[in-house]
């Protein structure tokens, strides 16, 4: 009996840590103060299970709370939580001021990804400057093995790591359809290597598509790949265009940055 009262009360607290999430994230989308009532719609979440979550985050410091409009809003703690990651992936200047300059000649999605055990995750996300754009978030991830981003991230290991991060994919992927082929995967890789870069078109949504290449450099030995992610049709017009910015861009901001190499 002990034992399946264990399980429910695991199962409580997962519950509970998934809504503290959802619930700071919403913040960030609507950058503006909420009420309870506004986050137990949103969610659909019992009224007194927003009340205890947000009366902890409260408690907790990581949000304040305004009587006189019945608001909660998060706290600078929430900001200071994670100042250190974006110098602890990005170096002070090189990567980000590279985000910044292909965002502005592309106008494209920007996109930088590394792995993370079998998925690519793409960690930081500039959004396009065309009306029609890409809806990512920082965190989405992406098969490492069937996705524009994961390729190149996968064509930075040797042959062995490939062979092993597949057999564990295919060993974990229920689905007979999405079990990977080794040596067409292999394929896809050495011409990645050939060519420096990745195409990737339709490959994760339909109509959409990502060029990307290395990040000259690791970050507490993290592999990093940067993308220009946008519809298909403008990816190949600009393809040429597009690959060119990606190699002066790279080599412009971080070329000496650190000295380390892949």
């Amino acid at each position: 009996m002990s034992s399946f009262k264990g399980v429910g009360m695991a199962r409580e607290t997962i519950k509970t840590a998934k809504r503290v999430f959802e619930i700071l994230e919403y913040f960030d989308v609507v950058q503006r103060p909420l009420t309870l009532r506004e986050v137990a719609v949103h969610f659909d979440y019992p009224v007194s299970s927003a009340s205890a979550v947000l009366k902890s985050l409260f408690m907790l410091g990581y949000v304040d709370y305004d009587r006189l409009t019945r608001t909660y809003m998060p706290t600078m703690r929430m900001f200071q939580l994670g100042q250190w990651v974006q110098g602890a992936l990005f170096g002070e200047r090189g990567i980000l001021a590279l985000v910044n300059y292909l965002n502005e000649k592309t106008r494209e999605t920007i996109n930088i990804a590394t792995q993370s055990d079998l998925y690519a995750q793409y960690i930081h996300v500039q959004p396009s400057l065309h009306a029609l754009q890409l809806s990512l978030r920082p965190g989405t991830i992406r098969p490492l093995a069937r996705s524009g981003l994961g390729w190149m991230l996968l064509s930075a290991r040797s042959d062995a790591m490939i062979e092993k991060l597949v057999r564990r994919i295919n060993f974990e992927e229920e689905n007979k359809e999405l079990k990977v082929d080794l040596s067409q995967l292999m394929a896809r890789i050495e011409q990645i290597r050939k060519d420096g870069y990745v195409v990737s078109l339709h490959t994760v949504t339909q109509g959409a598509g990502i060029i990307g290449m290395l990040l000259p450099e690791r970050r507490h030995g993290r592999i990093l790949a940067i993308g220009v992610g946008a519809p298909v049709d403008r990816l190949v017009a600009n393809k040429d265009e597009i690959i060119e910015q990606l190699h002066y861009g790279i080599g412009k901001f971080l070329s000496d940055e650190d000295g380390t190499e892949l």
